[in-house]
């Protein structure tokens, strides 16, 4: 990303310190890159079509209507409605070392199109499946498909070829089903009222989480629990989810590793890994640094 940030740099235009903002247009859509060269407070803006914003450098602090106020990263991004404001804090801001942030805006035809075709793909049973980017902001972090995504999206925007709308056409549509797939998977694993407990793939996720420690579950038990082939119910839990099932496992388990380093004195990692259901101490290491983007070791000294 840091080379297509100094193309972008050598070419735009520098008009005020604070949110200076440039703007790539495509066919659906458009790239804002907003870039702030000064300590800033209550900096307010607001878009008429949905929007993802995603931190490139530095640090903003967000105040979103119905989330409490968060630091905002690079690797962060927030999924902005039409016509909701975004208010900023930028603590560290300078000349030298601006705070840069992009604002992707998508037109809702094109999300209404795609939403769509989504609904239709990935209807659980008979249970309610409007799957939608709906009125309310939600913070994205460690979405690792969504980064890259963005990150390509950007690439696009700013070098621009003949082929440049069809790629982004393309892109976009992946985007927003990234986005509702990390919608749905919320609402499913968030269920705290039991909606989707009769449902197949709800099943499997309550029996994932009440059998986490177990270190036997196989994809194939858990086609078996929800009465599905293994390739269509592989196939069912990554459309709805957005993730295969081993890779859902793993991330429960490595939350789960996450909390017994928090809670117990325990600096035994093979220990952790057993308690956690992993059977291979180097398979818990190569999963825990892909999630965490740091290893367990490192993560246990972030937090003593």
């Amino acid at each position: 990303m840091d080379h297509l940030l100094r193309h972008h740099i050598a070419n735009r235009k520098l008009n005020t310190l604070v949110e200076n903002r440039t703007t790539y247009n495509a066919d659906y859509a458009e790239l804002n890159i907003y870039e702030t060269h000064t300590y800033a407070e209550k900096v307010r803006l607001e878009f008429d079509f949905p929007v993802i914003a995603s931190m490139l450098t530095g640090k903003k602090i967000m105040h979103l209507e119905g989330i409490p106020s968060f630091d905002f990263f690079p690797g962060e991004s927030v999924v902005m409605p039409s016509n909701k404001a975004m208010v900023i804090d930028f603590p560290l801001a300078t000349e030298n070392q601006p705070t840069q942030c992009l604002a992707l805006g998508i037109d809702s035809e094109k999300i209404g199109e795609v939403v769509e075709k989504f609904n239709h793909h990935v209807a659980i049973e008979r249970e309610n499946n409007n799957w939608s980017i709906d009125n309310n902001p939600s913070h994205l972090t460690n979405n690792v498909e969504v980064d890259h995504l963005v990150e390509r999206l950007v690439y696009t925007f700013i070098n621009g070829s003949k082929s440049k709308d069809v790629l982004l056409d393309l892109m976009i549509q992946e985007l927003i089903v990234r986005l509702l797939q990390t919608k749905a998977k919320s609402i499913i694993l968030n269920d705290v009222e039991g909606i989707f407990n009769d449902t197949r793939i709800g099943m499997v996720i309550k029996y994932i989480k009440q059998n986490l420690t177990n270190k036997d579950i196989s994809v194939d038990t858990l086609a078996e629990k929800a009465c599905m082939s293994t390739s269509h119910f592989h196939k069912k839990f990554k459309n709805t989810l957005g993730i295969s099932p081993i890779d859902y496992i793993n991330s429960e388990k490595i939350k789960f590793a996450k909390k017994l380093m928090k809670e117990t004195n325990d600096s035994r990692m093979s220990e952790i890994a057993f308690k956690s259901g992993f059977n291979n101490i180097s398979y818990f290491n190569r999963q825990f640094k892909k999630l965490e983007m740091m290893t367990p070791q490192q993560f246990k000294k972030s937090i003593s």
